[in-house]
C-alpha cells in the first residue's frame, strides 16, 4: 500500500485522504538535523510502537509491533554511534524518550528514513505518530488523529510505503 502526504497537510491511502500535521519546517530535499522538516523521499515503514499501558496491541497486517517500556529511548546526538537508532535508557548520548507522558506517542511508526546505515546530520526519529488535539506542527514527524493511525495501520503490510512529495 502506497501512502501519499500532500504538502496541505493531509495523507492519501486505500481512497482515504485524512488531515496530519507536518513538520514545522516544511517539507524539504534538505532535511537536517534539528531543522523540524519532513524530509522529501519514498519510505518503507519498520516497527509499530505503542504504550501498553494506555492501548492494546494496534492493529497491522503484518509490521512488527512491539510495546514500549519506559527505558526506551532514540539518539539524536549526530556524534554517537547510535545516531537514528532505538536505545536502551540510561544513555550516554542525547535521545528523545519513547515513553511520553502527553500522548503522541502512544502510537508510533517507525519510517525508515536515514537508516541504512544512518548518516549524521540527515536527521532522526522521522515517524508517523499521534497529532496534538490542534494539529500542530511536529518536529519532521508525520502526525494523525490516534483513530486515523490506527486505521493506517490495519491496512499497512510489510510492503507499505510512505511518499512524501517535493513541495512545487
Amino acid at each position: 500500500m502506497r501512502i501519499l502526504v500532500e504538502p496541505d497537510g493531509f495523507v492519501v491511502f486505500s481512497h482515504q485522504r485524512m488531515r496530519c500535521a507536518l513538520g514545522k519546517g516544511g517539507i524539504r530535499i534538505d532535511k537536517c538535523e534539528g531543522d523540524g522538516a519532513t524530509p522529501v523521499g519514498e519510505f518503507a515503514l519498520g516497527r509499530v510502537f505503542y504504550r501498553p499501558d494506555r492501548l492494546s496491541t494496534p492493529p497491522s497486517a503484518e509490521l512488527t509491533i512491539q510495546p514500549l517500556t519506559k527505558n526506551m529511548g532514540w539518539c539524536d546526538d549526530t556524534r554517537h554511534p547510535d545516531y537514528n537508532c532505538l536505545i536502551t535508557l540510561p544513555h550516554p548520548a542525547h535521545h528523545e524518550k519513547m515513553w511520553r507522558e502527553d500522548g503522541l506517542y502512544d502510537v508510533v511508526v517507525e519510517i525508515l528514513y536515514n537508516t541504512d546505515p544512518p548518516r549524521a546530520n540527515i536527521g532522526s526519529a522521522i515517524f508517523i505518530h499521534v497529532a496534538k488535539p490542534n494539529y500542530a506542527p511536529t518536529e519532521g514527524c508525520i502526525a494523525l488523529k490516534l483513530d486515523d493511525l490506527l486505521k493506517l495501520l490495519r491496512m499497512c503490510t510489510k510492503t507499505s510505503f510512505i511518499t512524501i512529495p517535493a513541495p512545487s
